[in-house]
């Protein structure tokens, strides 16, 4: 009986940890789950698995709400944690997805000091720079979102800083990881156009008032925002009612860049 028992517990414990990812926040995707004391110095995490959940290479520091670095405050919008990623470190999560499907990748992060910081996003075999150059918000964070079709059912999910600054602590702060999965909208007798509302696209997190940028198609080769592409040089920002004005509807699309905005999709007469 007692056999019985631990063969069950075992597998109950297989269970969890190979069931498939849902809609939100990855497991600890807003890394409140921190390292022990004992597996930090100072702020860098020390041991490749010391970040619950996360498997993490390089140099990789574990910040707190209210961090100073010199004399400016580092700010956590979403939590009291974040995670720093210096010179070509990275992040990594095992995700356990539907072959086939469509997902997209909500983040939000922030450059510390370099002008240039970008973020290298891959889930096997796709991958893509996110360019950060450009703030979009009033406090310095932005939410990214990536879109790629899962072409296995385990795949991982690595965020990698492949920026080389003299200073470590100048890498870009992530805040929280979250994954929506992306459904291709039908056609319909009242639109010619598919998605024609933007209701269907990336994972909005609720306590954040900025949306979510969508990049360019020459960065991303599935688009986040399902049936439409990004041609501009520039991103779009995916927006929701809950923080603005939207006239029909829950979604809606900010063409941020002005003129350098172009949206498009391509239909059938």
């Amino acid at each position: 009986m007692l056999g019985c028992a631990v063969l069950f517990i075992l597998l109950a414990a297989r269970f969890q940890t190979s069931r498939a990812v849902t809609d939100g926040l990855l497991p600890n995707g807003d890394f409140k789950d921190g390292p022990k004391s004992t597996e930090l110095n100072g702020t860098e995490i020390i041991g490749k698995y010391a970040l619950p959940q996360w498997e993490i290479s390089g140099f990789v520091e574990y910040i707190e709400y209210g961090h100073m670095q010199g004399d400016m405050h580092l700010i956590v919008p979403e939590g009291a944690y974040a995670v720093r990623l210096g010179n070509e470190a990275s992040i990594k999560q095992r995700l356990h997805l539907s072959r086939g499907n469509y997902y997209a990748i909500t983040f939000s992060a922030v450059r510390t000091c370099a002008q240039s910081e970008q973020l290298n996003v891959s889930v096997s075999p796709e991958s893509s720079l996110v360019p950060m150059q450009t703030i979009y918000s009033s406090i310095g964070w932005d939410s990214y979102a990536w879109g790629f079709q899962a072409k296995f059912s385990k795949v991982d999910l690595v965020i990698h800083n492949p920026g080389v600054d003299e200073d470590l602590a100048c890498g870009p702060l992530i805040d929280s990881v979250a994954i929506q999965t992306l459904y291709p909208p039908p056609l319909t007798n009242d639109n010619m156009l598919r998605n024609g509302d933007f209701e269907e696209g990336p994972y909005l997190f609720a306590n954040v008032s900025w949306g979510v940028l969508i990049p360019p198609m020459t960065e991303d080769l599935h688009s986040p925002l399902p049936a439409w592409m990004v041609e501009s040089l520039k991103a779009l920002k995916y927006i929701d009612s809950n923080h603005y004005s939207v006239p029909q509807g829950k979604r809606a699309v900010e063409l941020v860049a002005g003129r350098e905005s172009a949206l498009a999709q391509v239909c059938k007469l």
